[in-house]
C-alpha cells in the first residue's frame, strides 16, 4: 500500500468511526445543557446574558413535543412562549439550535429587520429580555425528529431590537 492509499484508508476509518458513534449514541448533542450551551453561545457574541434552563418551560415544551409525534408538522404551538421550532431527519438539539443561529447573516441590526431571508428563528435565541430556556426533542412517528424550544419572557415584538 502506497502512502495516498494509506491515508484514504486511515481517513476512511475516522468517517465511518465518526458516522458509527453517531449511530451509537443517539442522545449525543441532545441533552438540556447541549441545548443551553448552543443558545449561550450566541448570546455570549452579541453580550447578551445567559438563558437558565427553567423546568416549567421544558415541560410545556416537552408537551407540545408529544402532541406533534403523530404528524411531526411544523405548527406553533400559540402558546405563552417564545418558541422555534425545527425537523427533520436524525437532527440533534445542537443541529436545530445551529440552524436557528444560522439565520444571523440575515438579521441587520442597524435597520432592526431581516435582509435576504429568515431572521425571526435567531432574534428569538437573542433576545435580551428572555431569560428561561425549555426544549424537547422527539422521534415522530414518521421517524423523523420535532425539535421545540420555548423562551420565557418571549420575545421578537415588533419594533423592538433583540439586543
Amino acid at each position: 500500500m502506497d502512502s495516498l492509499n494509506i491515508s484514504l484508508f486511515i481517513s476512511s476509518l475516522i468517517l465511518f468511526s465518526t458516522m458509527a458513534t453517531t449511530k451509537a449514541f443517539p442522545q449525543t448533542l441532545n441533552s438540556p445543557q447541549d441545548f443551553l450551551d448552543a443558545h449561550n453561545k450566541a448570546r455570549a457574541e452579541v453580550g447578551v446574558q445567559p438563558l437558565g434552563w427553567n423546568d416549567t418551560v421544558a415541560n410545556y415544551a416537552l408537551r407540545y413535543a408529544h402532541k406533534r409525534y403523530g404528524d411531526c408538522n411544523l405548527e406553533h404551538s400559540q402558546g405563552p412562549y417564545g418558541e422555534n421550532l425545527a425537523g427533520g431527519g436524525e437532527l440533534s438539539a445542537v443541529d436545530a439550535v445551529t440552524m436557528w443561529v444560522g439565520e444571523k447573516s440575515n438579521y441587520d441590526y442597524h435597520s432592526n429587520s431581516c435582509i435576504g431571508g429568515s431572521c425571526l428563528h435567531y432574534t428569538q435565541v437573542v433576545w435580551r429580555d428572555s431569560t428561561r430556556l425549555g426544549c424537547a426533542r422527539v422521534q415522530c412517528r414518521n421517524k423523523s425528529v420535532f425539535v421545540i424550544c420555548s423562551y420565557d419572557p418571549p420575545g421578537n415584538y415588533i419594533g423592538e431590537r433583540p439586543y
